[in-house]
């Protein structure tokens, strides 16, 4: 095959693929026409490729192709509308969807926190286990409030960032397991319950509440919808309706991999209050407020977009308005 004579002969038809790749919008013949154009260049590079592989000419045309693909199936990069739609729409209507989930997860968080705590407090045996009087007096009165104090705040705010976006991705990531999102919670719970234990006994339940407050309302509640979201893709295993088994599981596993973006958002939120705030002198009721500010502001996000963009029918998963669709037998 003569790789000049195909350059000539196609040169017309690949400019005008890219135009109209590239054009802002397209009639009914034109996408008509883009389609053929997109079909007829496919089978240039395809013929290039087997009988004169020139490294040139197909890097043109498979960058040409590229573009008319993603044309053509409706990816059109990030774009400000795109970026809107997800947190308008996607995000929070995910979100709603499993509230109830959510609310149940936090349930059973703080219901095993206060019973640790609980059992500690009223069980001395078990509480000198965890040291001497004088090292449990030390971590209460000193280590507890020095923890908020350590490196610069904006190291530490985003090292705790780093790391409660870790078991918020580890919970969403082996929700499907079913089993490893509880340890999470169990793990995280227990381990409030005793720090907290040990606080109120050897400081005050005020010194405990005044440094947890701030960043924890809005830490939690991401932890508690990374565990929910992890969780409804373990449902979907387990009861997947009226899909199959496998659309099931998936259509839960895109939508958490949108939880965990907002997950993410939120924990920076929590990691600048816990950097800046918590060890910050501005009064106790200030620092509280804003904990419970951006707890609540993200809950008014759930209730009142997700809300309405359930209502509207709206859709999360990947691709539903962008035209992709999985074929099934009609």
């Amino acid at each position: 095959m003569d790789i000049d004579v195909l350059r000539v002969s196609g040169k017309s038809e690949w400019k005008r693929l890219e135009e109209l790749t590239h054009a802002r919008t397209l009639s009914g013949p034109e996408i008509d026409e883009l389609d053929r154009l997109y079909r007829s260049a496919t089978t240039d590079l395809a013929r290039v490729r087997t009988h004169s592989p020139d490294p040139d000419l197909i890097a043109e045309l498979s960058r040409i192709l590229s573009a008319a693909r993603g044309r053509l199936a409706g990816t059109g990069g990030l774009t400000g509308r795109g970026i809107a739609r997800f947190f308008m729409v996607s995000l929070p209507v995910t979100l709603y969807r499993i509230r109830w989930v959510i609310v149940g997860v936090m349930a059973v968080f703080i219901a095993l926190c206060v019973i640790q705590a609980h059992y500690l407090i009223t069980t001395p045996a078990a509480m000198n286990e965890l040291g001497t009087p004088e090292q449990l007096r030390r971590y209460a009165q000193e280590d507890f409030v020095w923890y908020y104090s350590q490196d610069t705040h904006s190291e530490f705010a985003m090292s705790v960032w780093a790391n409660n976006s870790w078991v918020s991705l580890q919970g969403i990531a082996t929700g499907i397991s079913g089993v490893y999102p509880l340890y999470l919670l169990w793990g995280n719970a227990m381990a409030l319950g005793t720090s907290g234990a040990v606080v109120i006994e050897y400081a005050s339940a005020w010194h405990f509440f005044r440094f947890i407050l701030p960043h924890g309302l809005p830490e939690l509640t991401a932890v508690f919808i990374a565990i929910a979201a992890g969780l409804r893709v373990f449902w979907a295993l387990v009861a997947p309706g009226a899909a199959t088994r496998f659309q099931a599981v998936g259509q839960a596993a895109r939508a958490s991999i949108t939880v965990a973006v907002g997950c993410a958002i939120l924990l920076a939120g929590s990691g600048i209050l816990e950097g800046f705030v918590t060890p910050s002198a501005l009064p106790d009721a200030v620092k509280i407020s804003l904990g419970v500010a951006l707890t609540a502001a993200t809950w008014a996000y759930i209730l009142i977009l997700g809300r309405r963009a359930d209502r509207a029918g709206a859709s999360a998963d990947v691709g539903i308005d962008a035209g992709y669709y999985q074929p099934v037998a009609g």
